[in-house]
């Protein structure tokens, strides 16, 4: 009975050993993601939220708390509130452009037809081109005497200084934006669509569907969680776009396109209140959010397979 205890427990300790063993590894393997989400997410968040209840003015060398006191003056800043508008815009203008284009991208380049690979290049090339430098030139390219009027000319067309009125600029920044990240999206797409089985399709169009049934009923509901992602992915980048205004407007003509973010970017290092800027931060982050877990919330009534 000894011998087959001191057995027994011989095998639970060497079982526990690799078990322990086995965690260990996890952990470690975990950690370097733990600590650099803990070190670069987690610990700014919390010093911006802290930092959002202080009076924090480097030039002035003063720090000193003012309890929920940046809140109460975002809520009677127009400036912010124009801010708001203009990202609105700008996310809305961008959303359905870019998913729009990257859908229609994908299935024209889905075709089995000659030079697809081509295109596919060309398309996806300005996501790896550096922006500034794609900015830049645009930026060459819209002014009133730029590439694109020039061209326009040839029609007889007029066309105006894009960057300078109000809602050209507007314009001229979303399409901008579209033309540079659209790629990315169209091959999240193009890959969604590749994995569609053929035989359905074929079955519905024997029963005599056309091809807008086949793509409402059969085509979309397949690739809905990829169509999930890119709504998230495009909503989210939308709203931290920052380098393009920067370069290519500078937030005009006046605040036209001054969106939140850039707004937030003139607080803390133009104005130099920091404060107030960290408050804005936490507003940007509150925004981010919620509209992700709307997304993520309504998920069940557009996404197939999900319970």
């Amino acid at each position: 009975m000894t011998i087959v205890s001191s057995r027994r427990v011989g095998r639970g300790t060497r079982g526990f050993t690799l078990r322990a063993r086995d965690a260990t590894v996890g952990y470690l393997f975990a950690a370097p993601a733990v600590l650099g989400s803990l070190a670069f997410v987690i610990a700014p968040l919390i010093g911006v939220i802290w930092f959002s209840f202080h009076e924090w003015n480097v030039l002035a060398g003063s720090f000193r708390f003012e309890g929920a006191a940046n809140y109460e003056r975002m809520l009677k800043d127009q400036a912010l509130l124009d801010s708001l508008a203009a990202s609105g815009w700008f996310s809305l203008g961008l959303v359905v452009l870019n998913i729009t284009l990257a859908m229609v991208l994908a299935l024209l380049l889905n075709q089995k037809l000659r030079g697809t690979t081509f295109f596919r290049v060309a398309f996806f090339s300005p996501v790896v081109v550096s922006l500034v430098a794609w900015t830049i030139v645009w930026g060459y390219l819209l002014q009133a005497d730029g590439g694109i009027n020039s061209f326009l000319a040839l029609f007889g067309i007029d066309g105006p200084n894009w960057l300078r009125g109000n809602a050209t600029a507007m314009i001229a920044v979303i399409v901008v934006q579209v033309f540079k990240n659209v790629g990315l999206n169209m091959i999240l797409f193009l890959s969604a669509l590749q994995g569609v089985p053929e035989e359905i399709q074929e079955a519905a169009k024997l029963d005599g569907a056309n091809a807008w049934r086949r793509f409402w009923s059969i085509v979309l509901p397949t690739i809905s969680p990829t169509v999930l992602l890119v709504s998230i992915l495009t909503v989210v980048g939308s709203l931290e776009t920052f380098a393009l205004i920067d370069v290519l407007t500078e937030g005009g003509p006046g605040t036209s396109t001054t969106v939140l973010v850039y707004y937030l970017y003139r607080q803390a290092f133009e104005f130099n209140e920091f404060g107030y800027a960290s408050a804005i931060s936490v507003l940007l982050f509150v925004i981010v959010l919620a509209l992700t877990l709307l997304q993520w919330q309504t998920r069940k009534r557009w996404v197939s397979d999900e319970v």
